[in-house]
């Protein structure tokens, strides 16, 4: 119902998905994950992003909740920043122009912010102008593990769930149609609402208590 209304990621391939790949990054004491795990208001994650396994178009991106609402902030970086990161070596960006990259400087510094995971799965999503609108599916969900192997398309992944379970998402601005709302209340017979997280969920073989 959603194909029929809304407009296709440009993105996507003729099957209407990408692959979405993510190093997501932590402090030496792990304070993402614990600030997701306790809830806390407001609250910053950093990764490095790729899409189908490709160094054509690499993102720094900082996704930040304030209260209820979420925001994210994004760089676009060159594969051998990429990986001058996930050596943990923020040398230069003290003096770039990005004030994200300027941050990710500091917080490798202070807070040794460091690569923890990797996180795969394939994205179906939907789009409207409206309030911005966007709605996602994501599907087969893996793990990384303790590899940061970022661009190797034979990484070895486990899934942290099952692999019948999508991740829908629903992001928009101040309002969302009642039309869309509408279409969305079908889902709710089969489906769970949560306050999921794909960055917790892949660092669940660590050993941790979550």
């Amino acid at each position: 119902m959603l194909r029929a209304i809304l407009d296709r990621d440009s993105h996507a391939d003729e099957h209407g998905e990408y692959h979405i790949r993510s190093l997501y990054f932590d402090t030496v004491f792990d304070d993402a994950l614990h600030e997701k795990i306790a809830g806390t208001q407001n609250r910053n994650k950093y990764r490095i992003r790729i899409y189908n396994c490709s160094d054509s178009f690499i993102r720094m991106e900082c996704k930040s909740k304030y209260d209820n609402y979420i925001a994210k902030r994004q760089a676009v970086i060159t594969r051998d920043l990429c990986e001058q990161l996930i050596a943990g070596d923020p040398t230069g960006l003290e003096n770039t122009s990005s004030g994200l990259l300027r941050e990710v400087f500091k917080e490798m510094r202070l807070n040794l912010l460091r690569p923890v995971v990797i996180v795969d799965y394939i994205r179906e999503a939907y789009m409207h102008p409206t309030e911005d609108i966007r709605i996602t599916f994501d599907k087969q969900l893996r793990s990384g593990l303790f590899s940061h192997d970022l661009f190797n398309p034979r990484l070895p992944t486990v899934p942290p769930i099952s692999t019948d379970l999508t991740i829908l998402e629903v992001k928009f601005n101040r309002f969302l149609p009642e039309y869309i709302k509408n279409i969305l209340s079908l889902a709710a017979g089969w489906s769970q609402r949560s306050a999921i997280s794909k960055y917790t969920l892949c660092r669940r073989f660590e050993g941790k208590e979550f």
